[in-house]
């Protein structure tokens, strides 16, 4: 929970904003089916953009199970450690801890980034002592593309195709947190107006990505047991 007064918060402009500590994932999966499914679409890239749209590139192939280990965001120069998130008691996605400004988290009760479905990972944008992890989430572009390094050694790419702000009291939790047949990732902070008196910032950000490369393994690279590829 951020600390700030309001004579301290950044402009919207200058700073995003904090995960809320109430936590950002509303119930068990049955909470997914309190709104509608809302399609995205995928935005052109470069001038064959301003004539009509353009084809979405091709997905990659969902990936086995494998748990994530950093989150890379060239556009952002982030380069962050994942630790496990769980929901507590009251049924809420918990947070990576705040005093650890380069720090993110994944929900682990979900699927691993690239398997098939949606994977979640969250992370305060700033902290008492300055910027965080995913300080800058909502200036990124579509067509920024995020790493995930997993413990197989394999590194998923994702590009990331829509990234919107909701109010946290009509947030779309189908939208965001739904099923899909291929292997996506949804980024989420907060953002909207810092409120003290209304429990701190009043949106979420969300960067909606889908899988669209994996770097095997190199070879000679010991794997997470010790062993090498031959």
């Amino acid at each position: 929970m951020s600390t700030r007064t309001p004579r301290e918060r950044p402009s919207r402009r200058s700073l995003p904003r904090l995960i809320a500590a109430a936590g950002l994932i509303p119930a068990a999966a049955a909470a997914l089916a309190l709104f509608p499914a809302s399609p995205l679409t995928e935005p052109g890239t470069g001038t064959a953009a301003r004539s009509g749209p353009v084809p979405a590139p091709t997905p990659a192939a969902p990936l086995p199970s494998s748990r994530p280990v950093r989150v890379d965001i060239p556009g952002l120069g982030v380069s962050a450690p994942l630790v496990d998130l769980t929901l507590d008691s009251r049924r809420k996605l918990g947070v990576p801890d705040p005093a650890e400004r380069n720090l993110a988290g994944w929900y682990r009760d979900g699927v691993t980034p690239g398997s098939p479905g949606n994977a979640v990972v969250v992370a305060h944008v700033d902290t008492p002592t300055g910027p965080a992890a995913f300080a800058g989430l909502d200036t990124l572009r579509p067509g920024a593309t995020v790493d995930v390094r997993r413990a197989d050694r394999t590194v998923a790419t994702f590009r990331i195709y829509a990234i919107e702000e909701f109010e946290k009291d009509d947030f779309p939790s189908t939208r965001v947190y739904g099923p899909t047949k291929d292997a996506q990732l949804r980024l989420l902070t907060c953002g909207g107006v810092y409120d003290p008196a209304a429990g701190g910032y009043q949106s979420n950000v969300v960067a909606f990505a889908r899988l669209m490369s994996v770097k095997p393994p190199e070879p000679g690279v010991p794997d997470k047991n010790g062993s090498h590829d031959s």
